[in-house]
């Protein structure tokens, strides 16, 4: 895993500022720096490493060949396949790097046409000697970031926008419509940032460039989630379950096999869900050795997993490491933030996830993650929930549907807490919902869509309506703006999951989980978003993913061939922290420092009544503004920053 910058520019190009913009990244890659430039085509190529394959100088970046320079950060798990294909056409390699294989394959096929035949997570760089043209390009799914963007008379990218800023002359000026859609999602979604004029490169894109003017800036689709999503659709597979549970398993066992491949020790995450479970058990089921693992547990016990995944990796002969966490440490994580996310980011799961992260590091340089698994087999409890919302109540007449869910708003959510936790006690632990006055809150909003497209919108928003406190806009951009075929609006919960896989997932669980690891220089591989199984998935009928209000079926019969049920079998539960709890406590004056009254008014980007009123009602306990305020603050805290 690595770190990439880069600029072309019309301007005398200084060799200082790539250095700069370069060592920005010293956490994506602390083993081994490079740069080159071409001062008459007026490019600079810049590379942090950290060495996963090929240990060696032979991987040294910027690397060179007769025409093309390629700066690189990923992986190309198939690169051993390539490499032998590239030999039998004369090809000589001089090391074992997969960054030689990116090269000879470009130099063979061309640069469309090797990409296709990648199998991994990469953003690239790469510079045409010959034609004086600069490729960018993302892998399908988003997992590696790229930003790029133009400053003055030069265009720059960079893997994070700390290097960015680094540039000359860069103005740090707020997108406010990005803001808009952060305090609505949690993240700023792709392609926008943070900053104006700055971009995110789409997945699976490719980028061309020949001239700093950015009318010579093209953009090319490689990859199209949305046609693999309608095909499969349009045309699923006529098998068996028998077949289908076969088929998923070797596809599992091979997505993992592949992200075995390292120079350097290994390991997982394990939560104790379904997703990391079965991450781990097809990992173990191919090794000789105990396979490292680790787990954060939290001392609250309705937020945490670790005994369950403590029971697993006993289970499966794991080498298990378990790190219980205190608040206080924690709360240590929450100053580095900002730099860690370089732009506002609030999913509070960023929190454990840089801590299980830092824990791995400790024994091994390279982690798998199961993340992925909700959006292609139908995890999230909306995909099962919502749909029943709307079959039931999306005919009724809007004025009852408001009468409901003023209803359902006049007990406040520690009240609903309170009236479940009798429930569960009653019902001997039959009836358990973790944060159930939440759940509530969020259902008596949803109540009030007039589509499923709305109800879909209102379950992925924190805030509802930005622009009651975001200054300085009249209109919230929309997050998709490609035309979605009829085969997905035909099926709603096959929409919201096609949804959270061009939306969620890249640019909230993988920017999440990018940042969080390389923030510790661990490189984070993800084998379920393997587009080969996301093409799998598709395919298969929403029967083998949800079933009797179950979700990830299949996944589960799988599974269960490496654990038992009986360890698996529970109430889905969160990567998450007590966030409302320490709001109230050891939070409470960090967050009035952020949000006080003059200093929102003199900044100037929010009205300030809407959050001050949930500031209050939070911390009185009449709602739980946990989620909302969570966006203010990571702002707030991260304006403070920069």
């Amino acid at each position: 895993m690595c770190g990439i910058v880069g600029f072309l520019s019309n301007r005398k190009i200084d060799k200082k500022n790539i250095i700069r913009m370069r060592d920005r990244l010293h956490h994506r890659g602390p083993d081994d720096a490079g740069y080159w430039l071409d001062v008459h085509a007026g490019i600079a190529l810049g590379h942090r490493r950290l060495s996963i394959l090929d240990l060696s100088s032979l991987g040294h970046q910027p690397m060179h060949d007769g025409r093309y320079v390629v700066v690189y950060n990923g992986e190309i798990y198939n690169y051993r396949t390539l490499r032998k294909e590239l030999i039998n056409f004369g090809y000589k390699f001089k090391g074992g790097s997969d960054t030689e294989v990116i090269l000879a394959a470009v130099l063979e096929w061309g640069v469309e046409a090797a990409i296709k035949k990648f199998v991994g997570m990469f953003a690239f760089a790469l510079w045409d000697k010959r034609e004086r043209v600069l490729y960018l390009v993302r892998d399908r799914l988003g997992i590696k970031p790229l930003y790029y963007g133009w400053i003055n008379e030069s265009f720059v990218f960079a893997s994070e926008l700390k290097a960015i800023m680094a540039f000359p002359g860069f103005n740090a000026s707020i997108n406010r419509k990005a803001l808009a859609l952060f305090m609505r999602y949690n993240c700023v979604p792709t392609p926008s940032s943070i900053f104006k004029n700055i971009f995110k490169l789409e997945p699976g894109h490719i980028a061309k460039i020949n001239s700093t003017r950015k009318s010579n800036f093209q953009l090319m689709e490689y990859w199209s989630p949305t046609s693999i999503a309608a095909k499969g659709l349009e045309n699923p597979l006529s098998i068996s379950e028998e077949e289908a549970i076969k088929e998923l398993e070797r596809h599992l066992l091979d997505v993992v096999q592949c992200r075995m491949i390292a120079d350097v020790p290994l390991g997982a995450f394990l939560s104790g869900g379904i997703d990391s479970s079965t991450v781990v058990a097809m990992m173990q089921s191919q090794s000789t050795k105990p396979i490292k693992t680790f787990s954060i547990g939290n001392i609250i016990e309705s937020y945490d997993e670790a005994r369950y995944a403590n029971k697993i990796a006993q289970h499966l002969g794991t080498d298990h490491t378990e790190l219980y966490v205190t608040p206080e440490q924690a709360l240590e994580v929450i100053p580095s933030l900002p730099s860690m996310f370089d732009e506002p980011f609030a999913d509070s799961s960023q929190i454990p996830t840089f801590l299980v992260s830092k824990l791995a590091r400790e024994k091994v340089t390279v982690s798998l993650s199961g993340d992925g698994g909700d959006e292609l087999f139908g995890g999230y409890n909306r995909h099962q929930w919502a749909p029943r919302i709307w079959n039931r109540y999306g005919a009724w007449p809007c004025r009852l549907k408001k009468i409901l869910s003023s209803a359902l708003h006049s007990f406040t959510p520690r009240q609903w807490d309170a009236i479940f936790d009798f429930l569960t006690l009653l019902s001997k632990g039959k009836i358990n919902f973790r944060m159930p006055g939440y759940k509530i809150q969020k259902l008596a909003e949803a109540l009030l869509a007039s589509s499923p497209e709305e109800l879909y919108k209102l379950l992925a928003s924190h805030w509802t309506n930005p622009l009651q406190v975001v200054k300085g806009i009249d209109k919230e951009p929309d997050r998709w703006t490609k035309t979605i075929p009829q085969s997905l609006y035909n099926d709603f919960t096959a929409f919201m999951m096609f949804m959270d896989l061009v939306t969620y997932l890249p640019d909230d669980i993988l920017t999440k989980v990018d940042r969080a690891s390389m923030a510790v220089s661990l490189e984070a591989r993800v084998p379920l978003i393997d587009h080969r199984l996301v093409e799998f998935a598709w395919k298969l009928p929403l029967k083998f993913k949800i079933r009797n209000g179950t979700g990830k079926w299949i996944l589960r019969q799988v599974l269960y061939k490496y654990v038992p049920k009986k360890l698996i079998e529970r109430p889905k539960t969160g990567f998450g922290i007590p966030l409302d709890v320490w709001l109230r406590g050891p939070l409470r004056e960090w967050g009035e420092m952020l949000i006080e009254e003059s200093r929102l008014k003199s900044e100037g980007f929010f009205h300030v009544k809407p959050i001050r009123q949930k500031w209050q009602e939070h911390l009185e306990g009449k709602r739980n503004w946990a989620y909302h305020l969570w966006d203010v603050l990571m702002f707030q805290a991260w304006l403070e920053s920069i």
